[in-house]
């Protein structure tokens, strides 16, 4: 199947929702926050994903965090819903109501939990892709779902007219060039510390947690392999090294992110809903030692950074619980 052009952007933002304290959405610090990253060079951004907390947002919020997304980028970066839901129909009413909000592509996780087989999989694909005209991308996290996305289902499903993508979390670099081999669907990294090796094979992009930070030397690094400047991409992957540490190592890429982003004063709280929790003292001052060793990053400035270890403290109780099954 041939597909032509790239719907989604190549430096595409895993985004954090910014709650306040009590662990309600905050709207106008999701807005700024996004404006932010797209500011700092993002071109795509994956609402309600993982990092995004999907599984404690409500099925509204979700929605209305599409249209926010749509409302600030204003044309500048693709809005991508991710999330979805480990029971078929759930995604498929969840992402027929995204493409009415105005998502510009869906993404969809393997469905977790239930362990399905490969066959449960591919028939979970394919009928949550029939369900809209937007483009999909597919993501292959086996170390939270429980199962891959194996080789021979990944290739049946590049058949399908909208699935255009795959986001590998899985680290198998023999099995994404086999794939880019015998397919025409785009890659995008789904490891922060493995963007740099994925784009050298041939990968569209990323979807990462730390640019939320700064999306700003991921720009470079995509600017860099798109012009075949190998050594500029190289200098601003081991510049961002220390800082994927800090965000990806320790506790949750989530829980990090919003703690770095509260501490450099971008978000009004670093809460997180239950049963994610901010980091313990341990946890927080692993994550400090790792900031204090980055040096030379566009868009990390860890100068004024004033990290809140108690404002970060435990997780909330929303109002309303979240309906993903």
């Amino acid at each position: 199947m041939t597909h032509s052009g790239n719907p989604f952007g190549q430096v595409l933002v895993a985004l954090v929702t910014p709650m306040t304290a009590d662990g309600e959405v905050d709207w106008p610090a999701v807005e700024k926050h996004i404006d932010d990253v797209i500011t700092a060079g993002a071109d795509g951004i994956v609402v309600t994903g993982t990092t995004g907390e999907t599984s404690t947002l409500t099925d509204p919020e979700k929605l209305t965090l599409v249209e926010v997304g749509k409302s600030v980028s204003a044309g500048r970066a693709k809005i991508i819903t991710g999330g979805g839901s480990n029971e078929t129909a759930h995604a498929i009413e969840l992402y027929k109501a995204s493409e009415k909000a105005g998502a510009d592509g869906i993404m969809i996780v393997t469905p977790y939990y239930n362990k399905p087989t490969q066959a449960g999989i591919l028939t979970h694909f394919r009928l949550v892709a029939d369900a809209t005209d937007l483009p999909v991308i597919l993501y292959d996290i086996p170390g939270r779902t429980g199962v891959p996305i194996k080789y021979e289902t990944i290739l049946r499903l590049a058949n399908h007219p909208n699935i255009l993508a795959v986001k590998d979390a899985k680290g198998d670099f023999s099995e994404v060039s086999r794939v880019l081999n015998q397919t025409d669907l785009m890659y995008f990294s789904g490891d922060d510390a493995n963007v740099l090796p994925h784009l050298s094979i041939g990968a569209a992009g990323l979807i990462g947690v730390t640019a939320n930070i700064t999306a700003t030397p991921y720009r470079v690094i995509v600017d860099a392999v798109n012009r075949g400047d190998l050594a500029t991409a190289t200098a601003a992957h081991q510049q961002l090294e220390p800082l994927v540490r800090a965000v990806m190592t320790h506790v949750p890429g989530t829980v990090s992110a919003k703690y770095i982003l509260h501490g450099l004063g971008r978000i009004s709280s670093p809460r997180v809903r239950l049963p994610l929790v901010g980091p313990e003292e341990w946890e927080a001052a692993l994550i400090e030692d790792e900031l204090a060793l980055v040096t030379g990053v566009d868009g990390a400035d860890f100068s004024n950074f004033r990290p809140d270890r108690n404002a970060a403290a435990g997780g909330a109780l929303p109002k309303v619980h979240g309906t993903t099954r």
